[in-house]
């Protein structure tokens, strides 16, 4: 088998790379045009898959058309996992244009380009669960509920979405929809919640941690390789044209705080803030429905608390990751 990955040196990517190189013998091809978030080949380097023989990488920027040449490069695809994807939410607020993009144009050229393979099985397009809102205490979002997005990251991953379905019901590509949560794991960027709340531990800082009405907000939350074991799990058993939400375990912004501190036997100081002044799109809580996918027979091979104290752990021991 082989997988064209989208997004394979970022965060998210590099874990699914290294999951299908521990637990397969697919062949592996790489498309990432290397932004900031991806912070150049060294988490493909730091797990050993950069000169590793079962995978092709090609620096490409997957907004522009894979021309006939590249495509020749690339070879035969069983499956295309579309990962890819600009996520920052602040970013988007800041300035929407490169989310359009890459989340909706990228998407658009991913979709022709898998027009033309005849060997394709499964197109998977990698969505989240803020294309559907803010999620009022008691409900989980299923698959198809209706979107309600709250900010520009989450509209162009449901115009995304919407892509991709009519590309199935168009051309018939067999196209599967992912929604997931929270992620975290190894090599993450230093933007993201859970270093920033490591950073904070590490220097005696105060964390500012965003509320409403004085309640922090509530995430569910997720080990990257958990995430890679899933899309492996639907690349097999989940149906095309369907949607799959891929859950974790829910702990609001506070709990996560104090549950790093517990880990790292320290302390942390911190603070609730009102956010409504940067990001007037905060939604207080996201929530999915899991229980699709656990019907199929999956659920995550790590539990949360060890996942998350084995993350730590690692990050203290390579702590250039945080800076």
């Amino acid at each position: 088998m082989r997988i064209l990955l989208t997004g394979g040196a970022g965060f998210l990517g590099h874990h699914v790379v290294e999951h299908i190189l521990k637990t397969t013998d697919h062949e592996i091809v790489i498309i990432d045009r290397l932004t900031y978030a991806s912070t150049g080949f060294d988490r493909l380097k730091d797990i050993g898959a950069y000169d590793n023989q079962r995978i092709k990488i090609f620096t490409h920027d997957f907004t522009q058309p894979i021309v006939e040449e590249l495509a020749r490069e690339i070879g035969e695809i069983d499956y295309i996992l579309h990962l890819g994807a600009e996520t920052h939410v602040d970013n988007s607020i800041k300035d929407p244009w490169p989310f359009v993009k890459s989340n909706v144009i990228g998407t658009c050229q991913l979709l022709d380009y898998a027009r033309t393979v005849p060997s394709l099985k499964k197109f998977i397009y990698f969505s989240t669960d803020e294309v559907f809102g803010d999620a009022p205490k008691g409900v989980s979002y299923k698959e198809w509920d209706r979107y309600n997005s709250r900010n520009p990251y989450a509209a162009s991953k449901a115009a995304g979405e919407e892509f991709c379905l009519a590309y199935a019901n168009t051309y018939g590509l067999p196209v599967t929809i992912t929604h997931c949560m929270n992620i975290f794991g190894e090599r993450q960027h230093k933007e993201k919640y859970i270093p920033i709340v490591i950073n904070k531990i590490l220097t005696g800082t105060e964390l500012q941690i965003h509320c409403t009405d004085g309640v922090s907000a509530s995430r569910a939350w997720i080990h990257a390789r958990n995430v890679a074991d899933a899309l492996m799990f639907i690349l097999k058993h989940g149906e095309n044209r369907e949607k799959y939400n891929i859950c974790g375990e829910e702990h609001d912004n506070e709990e996560i705080a104090n549950i790093i501190a517990e880990i790292m036997v320290s302390k942390i100081k911190y603070s609730l803030v009102s956010y409504y002044d940067k990001r007037p799109g905060h939604d207080p809580r996201y929530m999915l429905d899991g229980l699709k996918l656990e019907c199929l027979g999956w659920k995550p091979p790590k539990d949360f608390k060890t996942s998350l104290t084995k993350t730590i752990s690692w990050t203290l021991e390579h702590d250039r990751w945080l800076k």
